[in-house]
């Protein structure tokens, strides 16, 4: 819950209880029935799962009369704020005081989720959830005040999400969502799904000055005022970087965003325009041998050429409105973007003269807009909600192209493609409260899509169609002593690149390929429980699995679908949220992820790149005098890297802590530091063949990873104006 009511006495922690509604809001906080002396069985044994050995310390009897102190927690958790134990919020105070290295790294926050980079920092973020090597978001969803972020027929991956236009200062929540057991979610959302929400107001201004080493600068100018009836929000953000590599990044970035909003989240509207470009020169992943030969050291480039420039312009319009019936929603938007990508992973390999660089270009036109209208009443005795909803989405690429290059200059066109897939999604959802201890949340989807492909390679384009529908339910039961159990079931999807699906030819010779599946079925089931037995403590248990239909892929690197095969993944979630005191909080997550496809074939049945344990843990200190302060480590661990798991890649921990000091009520000094104690470890690794100068024709098999950042300080002045 967003307020942790703590009450204090005679040094002992006690919470004021609250009266549940009959379908609490997401954001608000929600308590339960009071702390009963006596819990029946099934009770107990799923808090003994739940409740941290230190409970029996912790807990005490409730006062309802004591005056209260509201604490602000990192979490939005709460008994009663949920559908799924999986489901949550992050809050602004979480956002505020946690360092960031890079600004995709903001959806690490999202318990269990890992961000990682294989190239440079104008680049799309590598993502870990679940089970799931995500690439740069296939199977997660993501979006900015209802805008999508997630591109479809990307140049680079299906589903290819860069955040880099994003300032984190403006952020103000971030609802998360995993699994597939939610009909307002569609495209993308199987492992999961964020949803980032921007600040309407700031109570000041803000000026940020930051310097650190590498030649890092970054400069962030942000105010509201009042307009007219409404607010008038803008900030100017830019940054400049080298990063540690030997081949120095240049990377330059540069967003801005202007809002005007007027009213309340749950009855106004705001108008959002945002702007970004960025121009770099990346060190993608390097081969070990080439480490160990001392051919490059570990921050050293085989090809010192890679990296690229791109741009995002958006505009959007958020709106809802209270009406007699329930609550209106619509939001629209509009967004212009480009991309030129220039990556070179294999070296010698496929052209052992110009060698094989490649570059992916992309134009693109994104327009949609989504509405719902909610109805609350009461039938048949129970209080029922019940909502329709409309999403809609159409991209235009012109065009969508791969080239082979030498140093960023094209001397061959491997295909060229201009597309224009739409798509319309209809979803029904309703819920019932049936007792004071059961409510239910059933519904569905339907998706339709269209694909239209017009390639340079005859054979390649074509129009397709397709349709699928998602049967959604979830069962809540509780609270008891303040805990709630859930059951959740739910089918989902993502789409495929359109020129997989329209695909008949390979660029590459001209030999025949399968077309891929246009829209792949998910399947999710999670079971789980969340408790707020402890006073200040806020605990989930979720055990989930989820399994993906048999499904060819798109290579945006290669031009052609690549084949894979059903999967299966299953696994466990522990997360924990502790208001230890009013300016002492702690943060501990868990997950353990068990992945296999599920159809047989020699290679073997692991699926390369999929996470198995991921922990983070985190301790916010606040406004100690003058003095704040937060630490978090992070661990995520080995990694098959081939089906028959015969090359893993190593584990990875890393912290990373902040000290901050208010030297007045408009000034503060923050010192973040990155790696802290300086590991040498990876941030990706990847086993395939690539060939250097003077090696066989054919290659050599070799894992390739991307370093970790050395340790690194920034140093970071605020104003408040």
């Amino acid at each position: 819950m967003a307020i942790a009511t703590i009450v204090a006495r005679e040094g002992h922690a006690m919470r004021k209880s609250k009266s549940s509604e009959a379908f609490p809001a997401r954001r608000g906080s929600a308590g339960g029935r009071s702390v009963r002396a006596r819990g029946n069985r099934l009770c107990r044994a799923a808090l003994a799962l739940l409740i941290l050995p230190v409970a029996s310390a912790l807990h005490a009897e409730e006062v309802e009369a004591l005056p209260a102190v509201q604490v602000t927690g990192n979490y939005d958790n709460g008994v009663g704020t949920s559908d799924a134990a999986s489901q949550g919020s992050v809050t602004a105070r979480l956002i505020e005081n946690r360092p960031v290295l890079r600004t995709g790294e903001i959806l690490e926050f999202v318990p269990g989720l890992i961000v990682s980079q294989h190239s440079g920092d104008g680049k799309a973020n590598q993502y870990y959830l679940r089970g799931f090597n995500l690439d740069h978001g296939t199977d997660f969803a993501t979006f900015v005040d209802g805008m999508p972020i997630n591109m479809r027929t990307h140049a680079h991956g299906q589903g290819y999400t860069d955040l880099n236009f994003l300032t984190p200062e403006l952020v103000s929540r971030i609802d998360y969502r995993k699994g597939t057991y939610y009909a307002d979610e569609g495209d993308f959302a199987t492992a999961g799904a964020a949803h980032l929400h921007l600040v309407d107001r700031l109570d000041r201004g803000i000026a940020t000055l930051t310097g650190g080493e590498h030649d890092y600068a970054r400069g962030l100018v942000a105010d509201s005022n009042d307009f007219g009836p409404g607010r008038l929000l803008y900030a100017i953000d830019a940054t400049y970087n080298n990063g540690p590599w030997d081949t120095p990044e240049h990377a330059r970035k540069t967003s801005g965003v202007l809002r005007y909003s007027q009213g309340r989240p749950d009855d106004g509207y705001s108008i959002t325009a945002m702007g970004y470009d960025a121009k770099w020169t990346s060190t993608d992943q390097v081969p070990s041998r080439a480490v160990d030969e001392g051919v490059i050291d570990r921050f050293g480039a085989i090809d010192p050429t890679d990296g690229g420039r791109t741009s995002r312009y958006s505009l959007s319009f958020d709106a809802a409105k209270p009406t007699a019936l329930g609550t209106f929603r619509f939001n629209a938007f509009a967004v212009a973007s480009r991309l030129h990508l220039y990556n070179d992973f294999t070296y010698f390999l496929d052209d052992p003269v110009d060698g094989d660089q490649f570059e992916q270009f992309e134009s693109r036109k994104m327009y949609g807009f989504a509405l719902s209208q909610s109805f609350s009443s009461r039938f048949a005795g129970f209080d029922t909600e019940t909502t329709v909803g409309l999403q809609t989405r159409l991209d235009r690429l012109d065009p969508v192209a791969l080239y082979h290059d030498v140093a960023r200059t094209r001397i061959d066109t491997t295909r060229l493609d201009r597309v224009k897939e739409g798509s319309a999604g209809l979803y029904l959802e309703n819920k019932v409260k049936w007792t004071d201890w059961f409510r239910s949340v059933v519904g569905a989807r339907y998706d339709f899509y269209r694909f239209d492909v017009d390639s340079d390679i005859g054979a390649n384009s074509g129009k397709v169609d397709d349709r699928i529908t998602s049967p959604k339910v979830s069962l809540v039961f509780g609270p008891w002593s303040r805990t709630e159990f859930f059951v959740n079931y739910g089918q989902g999807f993502h789409s495929n690149d359109a020129r997989g699906v329209t695909s008949t030819v390979s660029p590459a010779d001209g030999s025949a390929i399968e077309r891929a599946m246009p829209l792949v079925k998910a399947r999710g089931e999670e079971v789980g429980a969340r408790s707020e037995w402890v006073p200040g403590l806020q605990s989930s248990l979720a055990l989930w699995r989820l399994t993906l239909a048999s499904e060819l892929v798109f290579s945006g690197d290669a031009g052609d679908t690549e084949a894979s095969r059903a999967s299966r993944r299953q696994g466990v979630e522990f997360n924990n949220h502790y208001i230890a005191l009013p300016w002492l909080l702690f943060d501990l997550d868990l997950a353990y992820s068990h992945s296999r496809f599920t159809q047989d074939d020699p290679v073997g049945d692991n699926i390369p790149g999929s996470v198995e344990k991921v922990a983070s843990f985190g301790v916010s200190v606040l406004e100690r005098g003058p003095w704040s302060g937060h630490f978090q480590l992070r661990y995520f661990g080995p990694r098959p890297l081939i089906e028959d798991n015969s090359v893993r890649s190593k584990s990875t921990t890393e912290a990373a802590a902040r000290l901050s000091y208010r030297v007045n009520k408009n000034l503060r000094v923050a010192l973040d530091v990155f790696n802290l104690f300086d590991r040498k470890a990876s941030d990706i690794d990847y086993y395939y063949a690539s060939r250097l100068p003077n090696e066989p024709a054919e290659g050599v098999d070799d894992i390739h990873f991307h370093p970790i950042e050395p340790r690194t300080a920034r140093v970071s002045v605020t104003a408040r104006f």
